[in-house]
């Protein structure tokens, strides 16, 4: 038991941030866990585009059948459609960073309370706790 305990990772392979009894919420040491955790996943996205520019690049041929041509398109369209949400993901990685150097982060932005230290290392991008969430999900389901 005390083995799979210790091959627990976050995001990245970061082990998961363990908190003492007494330990201040969004203290130093735990805003910095999580800047690493969002620089390495930022890092690893702008990877990605790099190795998407590099392969679109590499890859476009003007083939003679419309076919070939057709699937190449839709491949590099679906690569397009991937990198955009990722650049969507990157912006809320920046801002995110931006709460941690302004010490935010963490806190719900409807409520104010503590979003926790277990849903941040899910989503460490998270803005609001798992009640607000939940509630602005029920409302956006009653929208259709």
């Amino acid at each position: 038991m005390a083995e799979a305990k210790a091959q627990e990772t976050t995001a990245f392979g970061f082990a998961p941030y363990n908190a003492g009894a007494d330990e201040e919420y969004m203290n130093p040491q735990q805003e910095e866990h999580f800047r690493s955790i969002l620089l390495a996943w930022k890092q690893s996205l702008m990877e990605e585009v790099d190795r998407t520019v590099h392969h679109m690049q590499d890859d476009a041929t003007n083939f003679p059948d419309p076919n070939d041509r057709a699937t190449q398109e839709s491949e590099f369209s679906l690569e397009l459609r991937t990198r955009d949400r990722e650049r969507k993901l990157i912006k809320k990685i920046d801002e995110a960073i931006d709460r941690l150097d302004e010490h935010d982060y963490g806190y719900c932005e409807a409520c104010g309370v503590e979003i926790g230290i277990r849903r941040l290392e899910a989503r460490p991008t998270a803005t609001l706790c798992i009640d607000c969430k939940t509630l602005d999900e029920i409302r956006e389901k009653q929208r259709g």
